[in-house]
């Protein structure tokens, strides 16, 4: 795996990434939205082998490769795994020329100035260390705003890049995400300090550092432009936050620069009940939709 095409695919690929990183809380929602319920496994385990089942799905289907899709985001059990006998990062790669990242973050600590801080991540090192070993490009670490709350806030964006800095340090490109709760009624205030934090944050970097950032759509169309444009910033791209598909795209559209970084959204509308026809009909709508998104900014 070249680290140079990866990184050319992510700057300069027309299309968008994939968040196929639904971690243990959120598994069984998603397998609910595919048509699987809590009946269908017995134990952890079983949920897992679902869930990969799915994401294999996904990844295996003609409409998901790298002419529109840049990059996805893995769970660590779905790094760990295999795809027709390959490790999942592998296959992607290879077979679909798709840039693997990993989930890294642990979950959320509690509420605090209205923002939710990373729990911490004492075995960090070792992850890393497993994913460039696993063929990894980058990282993706997820915190929550919920008020315009300028201390919270910064804490937020401190622990960001601090986790970016331990994550390039280790050879690989950090995804920093402080995502903001789209339905606060103070969110285009929460984007300005926003804002302000993460363009003090870039200016701070050692020279030739780079990250990528994923946000919320903002309120404001290209309010999120001078990350777009920042030396230290190789991509921003957007989180759907619960918007639907539809609506998602439409804001993504007027915001230039931006690529989506959709979970939900991507799958949304396949079921496990499907034929393989009417799964990757379904799968390649989504797909362009996307897509078309994404480039038309």
């Amino acid at each position: 795996m070249s680290k140079a095409e990866m990184t050319a695919q992510i700057r300069d690929g027309q299309g968008f990434i994939a968040a196929l990183d639904q971690s243990g809380g959120s598994t069984p929602k998603a397998l609910k939205l595919y048509g699987v319920d809590e009946s269908a496994w017995t134990d952890e385990a079983g949920m897992f082998d679902l869930i990969h089942a799915m994401r294999a799905r996904i990844i295996k289907s003609p409409a998901f490769d790298g002419s529109k899709v840049v990059g996805a985001i893995l769970f660590e059990q779905t790094m760990d795994r295999t795809i027709d006998g390959i490790p999942t990062a592998t296959y992607l790669w290879d077979k679909r020329r798709v840039v693997p990242f990993l989930k890294i973050d642990k979950g959320l600590e509690a509420e605090v100035d209205g923002c939710q801080l990373m729990k911490p991540m004492p075995a960090l090192d070792a992850l890393l260390a497993k994913a460039v070993k696993a063929g990894i490009f980058g990282t993706k670490e997820r915190s929550v705003i919920s008020a315009a709350n300028a201390k919270g806030i910064q804490a937020v964006v401190d622990q960001q890049f601090a986790v970016g800095a331990q994550v390039s340090a280790a050879g690989l490109m950090p995804i920093l995400e402080p995502e903001v709760t789209i339905s606060i009624a103070d969110k285009a205030e929460a984007e300005d300090l926003l804002q302000k934090a993460l363009l003090k944050g870039l200016d701070a970097l050692p020279a030739g550092q780079r990250v990528m950032l994923k946000l919320s759509l903002p309120t404001v169309d290209n309010f999120y432009a001078p990350l777009v444009d920042h030396p230290a910033v190789l991509k921003v791209v957007a989180l759907s936050g619960g918007h639907s598909r539809d609506a998602a795209n439409k804001i993504l559209a007027r915001n230039r620069g931006i690529i989506a970084s959709f979970s939900r959204a991507l799958s949304e509308g396949l079921s496990a009940k499907q034929s393989d026809a009417e799964f990757d009909t379904v799968l390649k709508s989504a797909v362009d939709s996307i897509h078309t998104a994404s480039i038309a900014g």
